[in-house]
């Protein structure tokens, strides 16, 4: 039976040292494990609902819990999370070779001034985009939803079941991958099933390698049927078309096939998927214009009008942190700003220009900084955080910062002065995209704290503090997995082994073809036009079918990563898939994928976590695999037990996440 619920107005157990404490222990762990997968897989994902559930199933053991609380657990894990994706532009300073690691404090101060700033930027934008507006804010209503079926003692049932079995699936999902992972570690068990071959006599070769990862699975789970199959379409262009095409140009060249294809891939096929990626970042983006303006359009006049019929006082769900605190924030955000960016010019030998960058920086961030939050919040209510186009705003952005850097100042600088050019550009970017990443999540943890009646002060607080928490965990863990892994792409890094920080990538060698001019453009060109024709078709499939598409920025991301990514993902997303038409029978088919989305959520933040883990032991040991049981001999046998050993293992846990969706804890 459910409560009674209690009166907006009333005051609520809100914002507690309780709560805080909860999701900062959950931003540790959560934020971690995000920046590691988005470095790996160049996707992230979205913990508000893992958070809530975890925090639900802790905060039912206090007996005056509320909703409210525990949406302020989800709502400081959400922003840390979400901050996590600063890794799409800032290791890009490690792959131009400007800096050797990721010094704290500077990242700190990058990813939390912009933070802080793309909170307070997003305050004045709530009451248009959430309270006055009819954006349906797909994450922020589903994990509004979790919290009323079980998040304190007014929440809409009472049956502390319910989110028992959320936090089983979470917590199985988590510990399988997890100890998967540290077998994988010993050598017992192989991860990668790969092979490579020639095709004909003039020296063509391919190849695949599917990496055995819960995670990539689990994210393939999570982004659906259709990118899935997008992804391994863009695998197909570049493995079955595009490496094959350009090995076979090579007249001469021997070396192992492996070699050969993976070094058409990296300097040329690559290059093709990034244009495919910008071409179909800038076209989500340019969709949205229209409902971005008349969104805000009449979302500002209905709110105008709501205030002029309103009188003085506002009841406690539309209190929002003070106006004159959110100026005075932002001041005081622009002052390390300033610092940041004058002590950067500064060691890039750009110091005698250093006023006209520390002024034109500044105006950078501050307009840069408010359109881009404008616009990552609208598309986030539109399509939701997950799937807004991220990459296509820093995309924008740095050829913007390049674009004005050259225009200002390259004229009056030596030729060498380039690299530090092309370094002060992505360091520009990463605090407007520090400012995106947040603006692309708070108003989607407001639209939660709106259906679950929060006070929206409270909650920006929590954003504030959710941002510190994660800034803080960034730096060091970037900097771990840097040492022990690399990037792909650098002089030095084994391939095999490096993260493919796809998106970092692509913005630092758009950054370099501005203003060096060092990139081959026609595979660009080739990639952008490959997007066009990607365009239309996804055009015409949605005039056809309900369901059926091939997301442009899907098959651009299957082109640009290697293929131990990619084709597990295309698993994951066939499972998925499956066990959602299997749920379908199930007594409560909503809750039984509910389950499935946090199973698959708990593997991710498992094997993450332990990748950091043997990161730091790897680093701290100074050996390349140092918990290795075996040798280099029992390989052919470790990829036989470890395949036998991943496919049981996923099957026995979505049997055992099906059956829970069977039982009455589940409905």
């Amino acid at each position: 039976m459910s409560a009674k619920p209690a009166s907006i107005s009333a005051p609520r157990t809100e914002l507690t040292v309780r709560g805080l404490i909860i999701g900062i222990v959950i931003t540790l762990v959560f934020t971690a494990a995000n920046v590691f997968f988005g470095l790996k897989a160049g996707l992230t994902f979205a913990t508000s609902i893992p958070a809530a559930v975890i925090s639900m199933a802790i905060l039912r053991n206090f007996r005056n819990s509320t909703i409210q609380e525990n949406n302020i657990v989800q709502t400081i894990a959400s922003s840390a999370g979400t901050l996590s994706a600063i890794i799409f532009v800032l290791p890009g300073l490690v792959m131009v070779g400007w800096w050797t690691g990721f010094p704290f404090w500077i990242t700190f101060g990058i990813c939390a001034t912009g933070g802080i700033l793309g909170v307070m930027y997003t305050i004045p934008l709530r009451r248009a985009l959430v309270t006055d507006s009819d954006l349906p804010y797909p994450e922020g209503v589903a994990c509004a939803e979790v919290l009323k079926v079980g998040g304190g003692d007014d929440s809409e049932s009472t049956t502390e079941e319910s989110s028992r079995a959320g936090l089983l699936a979470v917590m199985g999902g988590s510990v399988v991958s997890a100890l998967f992972a540290i077998v994988v570690a010993t050598r017992v068990f192989g991860s990668n099933v790969a092979q490579y071959f020639r095709l004909d006599d003039r020296g063509s070769a391919t190849g695949y390698d599917f990496n055995l990862s819960f995670a990539l699975l689990a994210v393939g789970h999570l982004v659906g049927l259709w990118v899935g199959l997008a992804m391994l379409f863009g695998a197909v262009i570049a493995w079955g078309w595009a490496v094959p095409h350009y090995t076979g140009l090579l007249v001469g060249v021997t070396g192992a096939a492996a070699d050969v294809a993976q070094a058409a891939w990296s300097s040329k096929v690559r290059f093709i998927g990034a244009g495919t990626i910008g071409v179909a970042a800038i076209w989500t983006l340019a969709k949205l214009v229209k409902p971005v303006i008349g969104g805000l359009a009449a979302a500002m006049a209905s709110s105008r009008a709501r205030k002029s019929g309103q009188g003085a006082s506002l009841p406690r769900t539309e209190l929002d942190m003070p106006i004159g605190i959110v100026g005075l924030v932002s001041l005081l955000c622009l002052l390390p700003i300033a610092w940041l960016l004058g002590d950067f010019a500064g060691d890039t030998g750009l110091g005698d220009h250093l006023g006209l960058l520390l002024a034109g920086g500044l105006v950078f961030v501050v307009v840069m900084g408010f359109l881009v939050s404008a616009v990552c919040g609208y598309m986030a209510g539109l399509i939701g955080s997950s799937n807004s186009p991220l990459s296509g705003v820093g995309i924008l952005v740095v050829i913007v910062a390049a674009l004005l850097l050259v225009a200002g100042v390259q004229s009056q600088l030596p030729v060498s002065a380039g690299k530090g050019l092309v370094a002060f550009a992505l360091f520009a970017t990463s605090i407007v995209f520090s400012v995106a990443t947040i603006a692309n999540n708070n108003l989607q943890d407001l639209k939660t704290g709106q259906l679950v009646d929060a006070t929206p002060w409270k909650q920006q607080v929590a954003l504030v503090a959710g941002v510190l928490v994660g800034a803080a965990v960034i730096p060091p863990v970037l900097d771990l997995v840097n040492q022990a892994y690399g990037f792909a792409g650098m002089p030095g890094v084994d391939p095999a082994r490096a993260l493919a920080a796809p998106q970092a990538g692509l913005i630092s060698a758009l950054a370099q073809g501005v203003i060096q001019g060092n990139i081959d453009w026609s595979l660009i060109i080739l990639g952008g036009a490959i997007g066009v024709v990607l365009i239309i078709i996804d055009a015409v499939l949605g005039r056809s079918s309900k369901s059926a598409s091939l997301p442009p920025l899907a098959v651009g991301l299957g082109i640009y990563l290697p293929t131990s990514t990619t084709l597990m993902v295309v698993v994951g997303a066939i499972v998925g898939w499956y066990f959602d038409k299997r749920a379908d029978r199930a007594r409560d088919p909503e809750a039984t994928k509910q389950l499935g989305v946090l199973l698959a959520s708990g593997m991710i933040v498992g094997e993450s976590i332990i990748g950091v883990v043997i990161a730091a032991i790897v680093v701290f040991s100074g050996k390349e695999a140092p918990l290795a049981l075996v040798g280099g001999g029992f390989a052919n046998a470790a990829i036989w037990i470890g395949g036998i050993a991943f496919i049981a293992v996923n099957v026995a846990l979505y049997r055992w996440v099906a059956r829970l969706g069977r039982t009455p804890a589940a409905g």
